[in-house]
């Protein structure tokens, strides 16, 4: 008979192991603070996630000096930005002048990112990450939550820590458990994605593409295209079941490349959905507990910002809690305050912004309405000064944040290889 694993304990428990999780964990590690990560997966290995690596985030890489390790590994640079309406093509976006290292959004597979952090943070003795472990339930002392109970290969465990973070993604079973609903502002759109081959210096003229009931982004993977078809929310049923031919007639006009490309999608299958949402909490704590990422603010794909809000949360988090960690036994519930209060703005501003495109621009489209760039596009693609300014936007965002947590940890472990 297999043994149940042991209880564990640590100072800092993160559930869920993706940009926001590992980014965090990397962070307390390196401030000298036991953390250990759960994930419920055995690898990261699941396609078609958020790949874009905006200037934001490749600045923060370069704070923790990993930039040039990280952008040694496979990826691609989008430097500027434009979307196609009908036949007019507008430049949108202009990442030049931005006050960062790094003036290009980088394209790389979501699980290569998550391997390089991981990695990044197992040179600390401080970080332990379990693969195959998945959050069940909350461990509560009184009203304050003191940990999570655990089911992995070896059975149920306790994980009791000081403090928790819910990273569990737009399906936060931690957020379930905790009793906390979020806010929901709604999509009118899903997303279809699927990958074809790229053949020779193909390129695209422009990076989303318009179309009377259509909408494509195409996405330059080196040696492949991965593209995002979107589509009226709750829909992907019925295109598929309409076959794969009619799915390839409906999407083909809109790419870039030529239509034999779609010969390499065998069946309906090879499409993946996306169910868009945008949402969220109202309060992203509770003694003992926070939640960050896309388990606090569920993100629309519009920009690509998902994982990079992620990041600039776990940043914020790490900033403002590594010293209340390492002085006190417990932080008092305002340090977790402070931390929805330094990040509420950014995402609450993203997310209007991100729904204000979605009815003004993407649903007319997907109503099979004419097709035309709203006016504001149209004067981003006359006026140079303004393509800057959206490219600072989107590579920035709001109130970007700086790595000012501390380096207590030595480290004990091999660097970073080339990958």
């Amino acid at each position: 008979m297999q043994s149940a694993a042991p209880d564990l304990s640590c100072r800092c428990c993160v559930v869920g192991a993706g940009p926001a999780g590992l980014a965090l964990a990397l962070l307390l590690a390196r401030a000298g603070l036991e953390t250990i990560v759960v994930e419920k997966h055995a690898d990261f290995l699941r396609d078609f996630r958020g790949d874009t690596i905006h200037p934001s985030t490749l600045e923060a890489l370069n704070d923790l000096g990993l930039y040039d390790a990280f952008l040694r590994r496979p990826h691609q640079e989008m430097r500027t930005m434009s979307a196609r309406f009908g036949d007019e093509t507008f430049a949108l976006a202009d990442f030049a002048r931005l006050p960062t290292r790094a003036k290009f959004v980088a394209f790389a597979p979501q699980w290569h990112f998550l391997d390089f952090l991981a990695e990044a943070a197992g040179r600390y003795p401080q970080f332990r990450l379990l693969r195959s472990t998945a959050a069940v339930d909350l461990l509560t002392e009184g009203a304050r939550v003191a940990g999570v109970a655990v089911e992995g290969e070896s059975g149920r465990f306790s994980i009791r820590a000081d403090l928790t973070f819910g990273c569990d993604g737009r399906h936060s079973v931690l957020r379930e458990r905790a009793g906390l609903s979020p806010q929901v502002l709604g999509a009118p759109m899903d997303v279809l994605w699927f990958r074809l081959p790229r053949e020779g210096d193909e390129k695209a003229d422009a990076f989303l593409r318009f179309s009377p009931g259509r909408v494509l982004i195409p996405i330059d993977r080196g040696d492949y295209w991965q593209c995002a078809f979107v589509i009226p929310k709750g829909s992907a049923d019925a295109l598929k079941a309409r076959g794969l031919a009619a799915l390839v007639e409906t999407i083909a006009p809109l790419a870039p490349f030529p239509r034999a490309r779609f010969e390499a999608l065998q069946s309906v299958d090879d499409f993946k959905l996306l169910s868009v949402a945008v949402d969220r909490l109202p309060l992203w704590h509770k003694p003992g507990l926070l939640f960050l990422g896309d388990a606090a603010h569920a993100m629309s794909p519009i920009g690509g910002v998902g994982i990079n809000l992620a990041i600039q949360d776990a940043i914020a988090a790490a900033n403002l809690l590594s010293q209340p960690l390492t002085s006190q036994p417990r932080p008092p519930r305002d340090c977790l305050a402070r931390v929805q209060a330094r990040r509420e703005f950014a995402a609450k501003a993203t997310q209007a912004a991100q729904v204000a495109i979605q009815n003004h621009v993407v649903a007319p489209t997907l109503r099979g309405e004419k097709v035309e760039a709203p006016w504001p596009l149209r004067l981003v693609g006359a006026v140079p000064a303004l393509r800057l300014l959206v490219g600072r936007m989107i590579g920035l965002g709001v109130r970007p944040e700086r790595v000012r947590s501390p380096a207590a940890a030595p480290i004990v472990r091999a660097p970073l290889g080339p990958g």
